[in-house]
């Protein structure tokens, strides 16, 4: 028995020292091309592991701490190209020598898919293409992948403070991911997602060519407003058209807790949010607490909200649609249309230029999170049910966030417009959990089953046939690819359908013409048809 435990041993220890070779041999030999190219610049872009400041670029744009870990899996090579021709060497190379691509705009990503991989791997890190260009003129503004929404809003309102983009609220988020997944914020019931404002995008595909909308054809365009442009090419830049918004909005943020009949708000707000008028907006944010009346456990509801006009004027709508909510004058705040992002995530509205511009977020939380849509309003029992759940955990501890799509211009547009295909919807539900640094192992596994605990429970009361989720909001949970070998499009759809839903099959239709090889591909990357693969 000990011998072949031994030669068991002896067995996996030779397959891993292979490994760890072929790996060496593939980072050697990704090296190697790169220092080929004539851009004698290249070499000051690139970081391995033997640079001392290897660790401080790829820690600075991971913003969940929980992979700031040693345990988790690092890059073979970091690179940060600040000329499209390096790009495009890195995708030569990495296609010559196997190591596969994680592209990084501003590492929001939830699973960490843009700088984590099992297999050997390299970061391409975008953040220096983050240039802004805005011509008030045409209403329009060309945008780097690596600009962040909060560079994004602060440059448009520096060009004209009456112009706007519908997206979200996180100042450090990247344009890059953000955009081409979806992009969801305050001015989605007038005007859309971010996605739906994309009118040319300049790209760099898996045979090193740089393409714009005429060139890259409709298909493909297609394919990037929604269904995560790094599953097809390196996004450059995006032209976006831009929206009107008042300089000046009337804002207002009322708790209250289930002690104050906050299940019974949260029912009304379900079919009173898609009636409003389209320039008021009022979200819900949850979090768990202790009671001040019984220091018992309980929920703080949170009622949000920007309306762009006055305040007398939403004291008036207010009263009219949600009588029930009681808002006083004292409740409001008029401000400038900008500083609503900060308030929105509960940060000081002083230092407008600091907060849009700083690329050091606010935190980097240890976090979980998902994600769900709701169709219908869920019935009081099943409110009751929601955040009875969410009171289980510690203050603060866990979170949710709805935002209202119903009662707009998102019941208008067609489901296959674009990838994004969650029209039609009422609102779209963000649920969080977050531990610190010191919980033990035990503790972040109890939080991670106690949110999907949460997520069972929702699931009761929104569509299952598929159940929908974002793709912005990546999560490993509802399947991955094989980390080897081929993944069947049906092994995709289980996570493909949830994002997509009847998009899922275009997607992969233009993943085959674009990318049969599958250069680009992670955890849940389309594989292209296997006709067309020459794997």
């Amino acid at each position: 028995m000990m011998k072949k435990l031994q030669i068991s041993f002896a067995f996996l220890l030779s397959i891993s020292c292979a490994i760890a070779f072929a790996s060496d041999q593939q980072e050697n030999a990704f090296l190697s091309c790169l220092l080929s190219s004539e851009d004698t610049t290249i070499s000051s872009i690139i970081y391995t592991p033997k640079n001392s400041s290897f660790l401080s670029v790829l820690d600075f744009y991971i913003q969940n701490s929980q992979f700031l870990t040693p345990e988790t899996p690092k890059p073979k090579v970091i690179l940060t190209p600040v000329k499209e021709s390096q790009i495009q060497k890195a995708i030569l190379c990495g296609k010559t020598s196997g190591l596969q691509i994680r592209i990084r705009s501003g590492g929001h990503d939830f699973a960490g898919s843009s700088y984590i991989s099992e297999v050997p791997f390299f970061v391409l890190d975008m953040f220096n293409f983050k240039s802004v260009s805005v011509d008030p003129e045409s209403r329009t503004a060309w945008v780097g992948a690596g600009a962040t929404l909060g560079e994004m809003y602060y440059s448009i309102y520096k060009k004209n403070s009456s112009l706007g983009f519908p997206a979200g609220y996180w100042p450090t988020v990247a344009a890059g991911g953000h955009i081409t997944g979806g992009g969801y914020g305050a001015l989605t019931r007038q005007y859309g997602i971010a996605a739906d404002h994309v009118i040319d995008a300049r790209v760099i595909d898996v045979n090193g060519r740089i393409l714009d909308r005429a060139s890259m054809g409709e298909d493909l365009f297609w394919a990037i407003r929604g269904g995560v442009g790094a599953n097809f090419v390196v996004i450059l830049s995006y032209k976006l058209t831009l929206v009107d918004v008042p300089e000046n909005v009337t804002v207002f943020s009322v708790t209250r807790t289930l002690e104050q009949n906050a299940i019974q708000l949260v029912y009304k707000w379900q079919h009173v949010a898609p009636t409003l008028p389209i320039n008021l907006t009022i979200s819900l944010q949850f979090t768990s607490t202790i009671s001040n009346q019984t220091g018992k456990a309980t929920i703080n509801a949170i009622f949000i909200s920007v309306y762009r006009g006055g305040v007398d004027e939403l004291l008036s709508v207010v009263g009219e649609y949600f009588p029930e909510l009681n808002l006083k004058r004292e409740d409001c705040t008029e401000m400038l249309w900008i500083q609503y992002f900060p308030f929105h995530i509960g940060r000081p509205i002083d230092n407008i230029e600091e907060f849009l511009t700083s690329r050091v977020p606010p935190s980097k939380p240890y976090f979980t999170a998902k994600a769900d849509f709701a169709k219908d309003p869920i019935p009081e029992k099943g409110l009751e049910e929601i955040l009875y759940k969410l009171s289980e955990v510690p203050s603060l501890i866990g979170q949710m966030e709805w935002t209202i799509f119903g009662g707009g211009i998102m019941e208008e547009i067609p489901e296959s417009e674009i990838p994004f295909p969650h029209r039609g919807n009422l609102f779209i539900m963000f649920e969080v959990v977050y531990w610190y640094e010191n919980d033990t192992s035990a503790v972040i596994q109890n939080r991670t089953n106690w949110l999907r605990e949460l997520h069972d429970v929702i699931g009761q009361y929104v569509p299952n046939n598929p159940r929908a989720a974002y793709a912005n909001y990546r999560d490993l949970d509802l399947g991955v690819n094989n980390v080897e070998g081929e993944t069947s499009i049906e092994q995709a759809r289980t996570w493909g359908a949830p994002y997509f839903k009847n998009n899922f099959d275009r997607l992969v239709q233009v993943k085959t013409q674009v990318d049969p090889d599958n250069f680009f591909k992670n955890e849940q990357s389309f594989p292209p048809l296997p006709a067309y693969s020459s794997y």
